[in-house]
């Protein structure tokens, strides 16, 4: 590393330290609100964000208005500026600070429950909804840590910080790249381990699925961890909930696989299941989804595997 790029490195270190430790020594409500001002901003001043996100939702929701769509779009800025100011606070949380912030739905407990009961590894699966970030941390906090797919930062510096911070109370990151004979032990010996499959995948990775109408290239991680290891499939999410003042732990139930001998067609159809099931809860959510993830990019070419059939879930 040269001088120049070293100090690209600390000053970058130090500018997201200053934000962290700043928004942290408020209370928590101030910190979200002002990360939400952040969000705000961020919305008016990054016009290619602007762009990406309305072009997403025409697709997602044709029939709507473009000042409903504008309103849904500033209203995913802002969820993105809340994140922002709890995560500043996950390095003082503690159990007690957490439980105020995030609960689990009985019935969505008690699903857990019994797919934990089942004595196999799971899968939780979830996407840039809600509070992606606080949900495992929370998760750990609570007695139930898990291993976590992450894409790794550059900056090594600023990579430790977050890694120690998702990592206070038992969490394992696990880097995306070369990570399939991780996470197969990982399933193999009865453990956890969150993988968000909602954003665009490279097509030699992943499969075009309908998501929202339209062919979506989506990663066949999921799928393929639990076809070899008959991991649960269990989706979840913590979306703010306006009534209640807080992130509501809300899964399940569990995807149950489609097995037809056939192993590229399984992998197919069961990504498409997933997919169904995100496209759900998004539509349930709409202003709490990362619209400005350019999510249909992926164009299908000759050879590309395409799932446009698949059996209903639920």
């Amino acid at each position: 590393m040269d001088d120049r790029s070293r100090f690209q490195t600390y000053l970058q270190y130090a500018l997201v330290r200053t934000l962290t430790a700043a928004l942290g020594a408020l209370p928590r409500s101030f910190s979200a609100a002002l990360g939400r001002c952040v969000g705000r901003a961020a919305y008016f001043g990054f016009g290619r964000l602007r762009h990406i996100g309305l072009r997403n939702l025409r697709i997602a929701f044709p029939k709507i208005s473009k000042a409903d769509r504008r309103k849904i779009l500033r209203a995913c800025f802002d969820n993105l500026g809340r994140q922002l100011g709890e995560f500043c606070h996950f390095e003082r949380a503690t159990v007690e600070k957490l439980r105020k912030v995030l609960e689990y739905d009985p019935e969505s407990l008690a699903r857990f429950n019994e797919a934990k009961s089942r004595g196999k590894g799971i899968l939780l699966v979830t996407g840039h909804l809600g509070a992606w970030e606080l949900l495992p941390f929370a998760h750990s906090a609570f007695g139930n840590p898990l291993h976590i797919l992450v894409r790794t930062i550059e900056n090594p510096l600023i990579e430790r910080l977050i890694h120690s911070i998702r990592a206070r109370f038992g969490n394992q990151t696990i880097d995306k790249r070369n990570s399939g004979l991780t996470c197969l032990r990982v399933l193999k010996k009865g453990g956890m381990l969150g993988i968000l499959s909602d954003l665009n995948s490279l097509p030699q990775e992943g499969v075009f699925v309908p998501f929202f109408g339209e062919l979506a290239c989506t990663t066949l991680a999921v799928a393929a961890l639990a076809l070899q290891t008959d991991a649960v499939v269990f989706p979840v999410f913590a979306p703010w909930e306006t009534s209640r003042k807080r992130y509501v732990f809300r899964g399940g139930p569990a995807i149950d696989l489609v097995r037809t001998g056939d192993h590229d067609k399984d992998l197919a159809i069961n990504t498409a299941r997933v997919a169904s099931v995100m496209e759900k809860w998004i539509r349930a959510y709409p202003e709490q989804w990362l619209w400005i993830h350019d999510r249909w990019h992926a164009l299908v070419r000759p050879g590309d595997r395409i799932c446009t059939e698949f059996p209903p879930v639920g």
